[in-house]
């Protein structure tokens, strides 16, 4: 297996010269909740106050929380770890990614930059919007983005935040194991349910059996 660059450092890595690209590049982690907490609440709103029923408000929510799972696995295994041969195309893949993998501990390039993650919000309401013609759209987008939220929340603490729990213990442990151990493998964040059904969990550790025996 091809063995990659890890940082140790918690300081931020220069990606690029100019002072202006390299503004956009870092983000607290806190700017994501300021910007989508009162978007989803404005598509809560609005999926309540139509006329549609109850029932069909709660199934749209949960397909657009279901629709988020399988986007953030498809998009974290095609196109994040997505590197192409040219000197470009590994730039790029550096830029979204790479300098993640990297530099892991980076705590001002763990959630995405507005400058990303507005774009691809837009791209999804306008997407959807095609798809969902009723007013069930607005659970449905509102359910999308509390799951991106949970992503990038989650993806940040698993970093830099200590929890007690099982369930902590095991998201943890699967998202660190894919950064040190098995970089081509373990793609959720959020939850390993699309590696297990996408058959790319983890090979198993038999000194983890033997323990656990």
């Amino acid at each position: 297996m091809k063995q990659h660059y890890v940082s140790n450092s918690e300081e931020s890595s220069r990606m690029f010269k100019s002072d202006f690209f390299e503004m956009f590049s870092k983000v607290h982690y806190s700017v994501p909740l300021l910007i989508f907490v009162p978007t989803i609440m404005y598509f809560l709103y609005k999926g309540i106050s139509s006329p549609m029923s109850l029932l069909y408000g709660v199934l749209y929510f949960m397909l657009g929380f279901f629709v988020w799972t399988v986007t953030e696995y498809v998009m974290h295994r095609f196109i994040f770890h997505f590197e192409p041969n040219s000197k470009l195309g590994k730039r790029l893949h550096f830029i979204f990614h790479g300098v993640h993998h990297d530099y892991p501990k980076d705590r001002l390039r763990l959630v995405l930059p507005p400058a990303v993650s507005i774009p691809l919000a837009t791209m999804f309401y306008f997407l959807f919007r095609n798809i969902i013609k009723t007013d069930g759209f607005y659970s449905f987008f509102a359910a999308f983005l509390i799951g991106y939220l949970i992503y990038d929340m989650i993806h940040y603490a698993i970093h830099h935040v200590q929890f007690k729990g099982k369930l902590w213990n095991i998201l943890k442990s699967h998202h660190l194991k894919h950064h040190y151990v098995y970089p081509e493998k373990g793609y959720g964040v959020s939850s390993p349910l699309w590696d297990k059904i996408a058959r790319t969990e983890f090979p198993i550790d038999k000194k983890e059996t033997s323990k656990s025996a």
